[in-house]
């Protein structure tokens, strides 16, 4: 189960990860113009692109976790998963503008200033690589995003170290564009993936083939339990999941029976570590509220 001190965490991880994103964008800039750089200054617009949606899941992150309230009965958290859906709506556009930029340069590559930029790829190696270090502690899919946002930036200049090696003993600018190319595409199809799962959470489809059935399971299996329906399991933010269920008991149960079964569910479900759980018993000869 997760607790109060597991959303603290988060939320400063994702601070560290704002803060170095946000540095290292205004040195990249002033490296990009020193070098004569037109990677570079891509790499930092890129940047800052990645600094604002860290910012912006910094806050959601923050929000998500104020307790449930009336207008918010299940609590904020599910403004966390937007966070992600932002996020990685963000790295598709800054990775399909940096192909638009990469592309045409395969036509007209440009030889930049190389003992810069091998300067700014060692720094940019180092604080991108850390800043994805500390994210990777993180288990939400808001942290699972930001750590590609990081990687890309990490991976973008171990190309930039390599090129800027490569150029300084042969005349082949091209390679440039080249790997520019197939690193974004890398990170593009990754951040898909996690798209495809947020969007899908967004329409409350089930978070986990294999936890919905082995509950659904425990609870058919149940003494005195005649059928299970309406049994919905969905999830809040990726990690905190919601359970309904209607359970049709044997006519013969009575009160300290059903106590008893509630205490068995109780027991049952707790290493599954649900955030809300909603039981409603029914009998075989009463006719359920819920019809569709």
């Amino acid at each position: 189960m997760h607790n109060h001190a597991d959303n603290h965490n988060s939320s400063r991880r994702i601070a560290w990860a704002f803060f170095l994103n946000v540095g290292f964008t205004i040195i990249e800039f002033i490296g990009g113009w020193l070098t004569n750089s037109t990677a570079i200054m891509a790499d930092a617009v890129h940047d800052l692109g990645d600094s604002l949606s860290i910012g912006i899941a910094w806050f959601l992150s923050h929000l998500s976790n104020k307790p449930a309230n009336g207008n918010f009965s299940y609590g904020y958290r599910r403004f966390s998963l937007l966070g992600s859906l932002i996020n990685g709506m963000v790295l598709v556009t800054g990775s399909l503008w940096v192909l638009s930029e990469a592309i045409p340069r395969l036509q007209n590559p440009e030889m930049p200033v190389t003992e810069g930029m091998l300067g700014m790829a060692i720094f940019g190696i180092a604080v991108n690589g850390f800043a994805a270090y500390k994210i990777s502690h993180g288990k939400t899919l808001n942290e699972r995003i930001l750590n590609w946002h990081l990687i890309e930036d990490v991976l973008g200049w171990v190309a930039v170290f390599i090129i800027s090696i490569v150029l300084m003993f042969v005349d082949w600018p091209i390679i440039d564009p080249i790997l520019s190319i197939c690193f974004t595409l890398f990170i593009a199809f990754n951040v898909f993936r996690n798209l495809w799962k947020t969007g899908r959470l967004f329409l409350q489809a089930i978070p986990d083939k294999q936890l919905h059935n082995k509950i659904e399971i425990i609870l058919k299996s149940l003494i005195g339990v005649m059928d299970v329906h309406h049994f919905h399991l969905w999830s809040l933010d990726g990690e905190h999941h919601i359970l309904t269920a209607h359970l049709v008991l044997s006519s013969s149960m009575d009160v300290e029976e059903q106590l008893r079964l509630k205490q068995t569910i109780a027991g049952e479900l707790d290493s599954f570590g649900l955030e809300h759980t909603t039981i409603e018993f029914e009998f075989e000869s009463e006719q359920c509220r819920d019809t569709v």
